[in-house]
């Protein structure tokens, strides 16, 4: 095997992996109170009702780009065991991410089709298809309907989507929503308070670079033994690292992925800071002086802005030998 082909390959194993969080808890905390329970205990593959009309609830995932929500909700609904696939092979979740026009229409075209049902004509309408859709549900025992991106749906008809959320969650095909997008999402959300009544919220917070510290150094310890390098010793690793992802989860991991590959591909035998830098330069298109991995005062670069928009001027950092 040619040094591409082994690098493609364990940069493939890289991003097949799953890295536990508390979150991981958090989401399956707020899912499995969703869901009716046996006399056990047991969750069962059926959507909880919340009142005497028969209405289910909603769970509301909270992060912004590059925090990992997508991957933590599909990691809880395929973990859950209640929504795993019945004798007919049918999973007990439907899921999709926002496509392009984005409106409701689309939306529940998307899910038919996921559903296994044949091609919607789009000159149906609107009402036509949901009722189409709870109907789908209703006779495949779907327990819940997941949408990704959501933020993204409310640039049509706000009111309209609202109330189909809603709708969703009312009589006999009542099923669980989640919703996860960035805080845009949330704001459309609390705006009717009866749809946001009808949700709970599970916000994720920023990486913590002190508190997560040795999470994230065991990490990439982790991820460099999977790619047969040595761990960096950079003491501030740690710190640059969460500050050049925006102090999102999905970013910091995803940028790990990227300085191995580097290192990968320079044929390094240990991961060091200026895989990093170099990293970062190809992916953020950032000079020497804007490099989060390469100047002194790191803190004072932010990543989102111009140059000239920075109150201070970083200074860079020597680079290290390599002996």
């Amino acid at each position: 095997m040619n040094n591409m082909a082994k690098t493609a390959r364990i940069l493939e194993d890289l991003r097949g992996i799953h890295v536990g969080t508390p979150r991981d808890a958090e989401f399956a905390s707020h899912l499995h109170r969703l869901l009716a329970h046996d006399a056990q205990g047991h969750p069962l593959p059926s959507a909880l009702r919340f009142t005497s009309t028969g209405e289910t609830r909603g769970i509301m995932v909270v992060d912004e780009p590059g925090g990992g929500k997508t991957t933590l909700v599909k990691r809880g609904l395929d973990r859950c065991a209640a929504l795993q696939a019945g004798p007919d092979g049918q999973k007990r979740y439907l899921d999709v991410v926002v496509p392009s026009p984005a409106t409701l229409k689309s939306v529940i075209r998307e899910l038919l089709k996921v559903s296994g049902y044949p091609e919607v004509s789009k000159q149906r309408e609107g009402w036509s298809m949901m009722e189409l859709l709870r109907e789908r549900a209703s006779l495949l025992g779907t327990v819940a309907i997941w949408i990704d991106e959501a933020h993204d749906l409310f640039c049509a008809d706000r009111n309209l989507i609202l109330r189909a959320l809603k709708s969703l969650m009312q009589g006999d095909s009542a099923v669980i929503v989640i919703l996860s997008g960035t805080a845009a999402l949330a704001e459309v959300v609390r705006s009717d308070p009866q749809v946001q009544r009808r949700f709970t919220s599970l916000i994720l917070s920023p990486v913590d670079p002190d508190a997560e510290h040795d999470q994230i150094s065991g990490l990439i310890e982790t991820y460099c033994q999977r790619a047969g390098l040595a761990p960096p010793i950079e003491r501030d690793l740690v710190g640059r690292l969460t500050h050049a992802a925006r102090y999102r989860f999905g970013r910091t991991v995803e940028n790990v992925v990227n300085a191995i590959e580097c290192a990968l591909m320079n044929g390094d035998d240990r991961l060091d800071i200026d895989h990093f830098a170099q990293a970062y330069a190809m992916h953020e298109g950032a000079l020497p002086e804007r490099n989060v991995f390469f100047v002194e005062d790191w803190w004072n670069i932010k990543p989102d802005l111009k140059q000239d928009e920075e109150s201070t001027s970083p200074t860079r950092r020597k680079k290290r030998r390599k002996s």
